[in-house]
């Protein structure tokens, strides 16, 4: 009874906080972003520049602070051929921008709160499913200028919010991952704040087409502490949405990244509709109030995460759903999709799957599976379409120097 009680209490207070978040300011950042002006923010390109200087300016008026000497966090990269290719040979090297701020409450521990930037500019790089995306411009109003706004109001609200000290929030506006979560890889492999002091990762990508009707709202990440779900069914007596649930720390958006760290994560998501990765996903197709009712909602969960007793602790996930109809057998593997030489890199493997049986460990690079030689992505993906369940092959694969054959049962 009294946690009933308590749960009321909150959210009767929550209603309070929720009149701070402002659908007028959410508008303003995506018809910036996604206006033509931008021509889609494409990795590296200069428009993607200008929507960076656009994010640490609006950091800036917050008064939130940059973690080095600025707001940039730059990386550089080769651009793949192809979506589904890992190789470069013959790529320039490109560089890439992360915009990142702090809100220091001198707390102990931090939370992320993050979104990516980039979309898919005039539809050069294989990503549109447009039938002739050339020269088009891809304004990703949805995908994800909604996020990224996203991002900028909460910065906004919890640096106008004097009573909240628990967490320090980093704030992270991710750069590339449209080609492959690259701006979240590099960060997390070299980062500019220590892993150990952020306690979890909130992610939004695609949070701009909210149906009124359904009220639909999709929470991946849940399974990645045991904590998630009672806190999220307790602000959801407030909000209402019709919540689907789904565990897995692996996804295709940056949460991934911070979960392959240990960290808790949480991806939200309103879902796929007919303008995904076209010219036609424009800014005036967003739901700007049902933007602000989950971002309201995200507040209230980080407020109740905040008045828990037990700090969140991370556990591992089962693996993500998979298209049944592509292949008859998985190896359980997470790409590293940054990786730039022969081969494909583990990022990290899933427990309980061939993989991590068979021993197969995140640096290792996958060389050949049987007779079939993997030079890339595009290698690996077809070789997989080879072999049967319960099939046993021998995997080459370099570890560290060595290169080794493991048996892998599927």
């Amino acid at each position: 009874m009294k946690n009933f009680l308590f749960i009321l209490g909150f959210t009767s207070c929550m209603s309070i906080y929720a009149q701070s978040i402002s659908s007028e300011q959410i508008k303003k950042h995506i018809y910036f972003l996604a206006s033509d002006e931008l021509k889609g923010r494409a990795t590296a390109s200069p428009e993607e520049k200008k929507a960076a200087q656009y994010i640490a300016n609006e950091f800036k008026k917050y008064q939130l602070k940059p973690i080095q000497k600025d707001y940039f966090y730059t990386f550089t990269f080769r651009k793949k051929k192809n979506p589904h290719d890992t190789s470069t040979s013959g790529m320039p090297e490109l560089k890439g921008i992360n915009v990142i701020a702090l809100l220091d409450n001198k707390a102990e521990e931090t939370i992320v709160i993050g979104a990516h930037y980039d979309h898919l500019g005039l539809g050069h790089d294989h990503n549109s499913l447009d039938p002739q995306p050339e020269g088009k411009i891809h304004n990703g109003a949805d995908d994800n200028a909604s996020g990224t706004s996203g991002l900028l109001e909460l910065a906004r609200y919890f640096s106008q919010d004097k009573s909240f000290k628990k967490y320090n929030i980093l704030f992270i506006a991710f750069s590339g991952e449209e080609l492959g979560l690259i701006g979240s890889k590099k960060w997390t492999e070299n980062p500019t704040y220590p892993l150990n002091k952020i306690r979890y990762m909130i992610n939004m990508d695609m949070v701009g087409r909210f149906n009124d009707s359904t009220q639909k709202l999709v929470i991946y990440g849940v399974g990645t502490s045991n904590q998630w779900v009672p806190l999220i069914d307790s602000v959801n007596l407030q909000y209402h949405f019709n919540i689907k649930k789904d565990s897995s720390g692996i996804g295709p958006s940056d949460q991934t990244s911070f979960y392959l760290k240990n960290i808790p994560v949480l991806h939200f998501f309103t879902g796929q509709h007919s303008d995904y990765h076209k010219p036609t996903d424009d800014a005036d197709k967003i739901n700007y109030k049902g933007e602000a009712k989950i971002l309201e909602f995200i507040v209230s969960l980080i407020k109740l995460s905040a008045q828990q007793a037990t700090p969140m602790q991370f556990q591992k996930t089962a693996a993500p759903k998979e298209n049944k109809t592509a292949f008859k057998v998985t190896l359980g593997i997470m790409p590293d999709y940054t990786y730039e030489g022969k081969g494909v890199k583990i990022d990290g493997t899933t427990p309980g799957k061939p993989a991590e049986k068979a021993g197969l460990k995140a640096g290792d690079i996958i060389l050949q599976m049987e007779d079939i030689v993997v030079n890339n992505m595009q290698d690996y993906m077809q070789s997989l379409s080879k072999f049967e369940k319960g099939q046993t092959i021998k995997v080459k694969v370099k570890r560290n120097n060595e290169e080794l054959i493991v048996h892998v049962t599927f």
